[in-house]
């Protein structure tokens, strides 16, 4: 059995979550920017499918990046230094997470309901969560959001319809957060793709020796600098 939240917010400590499902802490509580602050500086997150009570998680082991060691490909490498790509940060948010939503094969669903959408378009609205976009002639093609707290991003999704789309975006986030002083993106689950992009996992308890380092330090909460990218340079 887990716990049901209610109150104000508060969470379990994340080793009683369960080991199978790997990282099911709790359920109930909200989507409120208090409770979503909570979780993530204990790094908790919802992740629940339409019509089933918010469920939280913390997943052992956890899948981290570390921005300084992002593995770029040789041909991806080339792709960024003929900028085939436009990147642009925290200009279309809820173009991105509505492209992510989409991203699925037909039938299958998203998770990002529509009160995960108003949560997080939210946070972005407060500066705490962030979009980085890839766009080519005009049109948004890639992209991935994600959550902002002291020097850690918690990667939440990201989407392509063209090749490399979500790859450039990432490498461009992790130099971003490399140049800002970030230490870790958290990717939360763990897939081949991530893997051949030099995330690692990690236990658990080392993960929250991170953030309870780190979470909390760093700027203020703010948009970022939508031209951020032509200061990247992939040469």
């Amino acid at each position: 059995m887990i716990p049901w939240l209610d109150g104000p917010p508060g969470f379990p400590p994340v080793e009683h979550a369960l080991r199978e499902p790997n990282g099911l802490l709790a359920a109930g509580g909200g989507l409120s920017p208090e409770w979503l602050l909570a979780a993530y500086r204990q790094g908790i997150f919802p992740w629940f499918n339409p019509g089933e009570p918010i469920l939280w998680w913390s997943p052992d082991p956890r899948l981290v990046l570390a921005p300084e060691r992002i593995h770029i490909s040789h041909s991806l490498r080339k792709v960024l230094r003929r900028r085939h790509f436009e990147v642009r940060f925290d200009t279309r948010f809820g173009a991105v997470i509505d492209a992510c939503a989409a991203a699925r094969a037909p039938g299958l669903g998203t998770w990002i309901t529509p009160e995960i959408r108003a949560a997080y378009c939210a946070m972005h609205e407060l500066g705490h969560a962030h979009s980085v976009e890839t766009w080519r002639d005009g049109r948004l093609v890639g992209g991935l959001y994600g959550m902002a707290l002291g020097r850690v991003f918690f990667g939440e999704s990201m989407f392509s319809i063209e090749s490399n789309a979500s790859k450039v975006a990432l490498a461009h986030l992790a130099r971003f957060l490399h140049m800002r002083g970030y230490v870790m993106i958290d990717c939360q689950m763990t897939t081949t793709h991530l893997l051949s992009m030099g995330a690692a996992e990690i236990p658990r308890r080392q993960f929250s020796d991170i953030l309870a380092k780190h979470a909390s330090a760093g700027a203020a909460a703010a948009r970022w600098p939508a031209d951020a990218a032509r200061y990247i340079d992939w040469g």
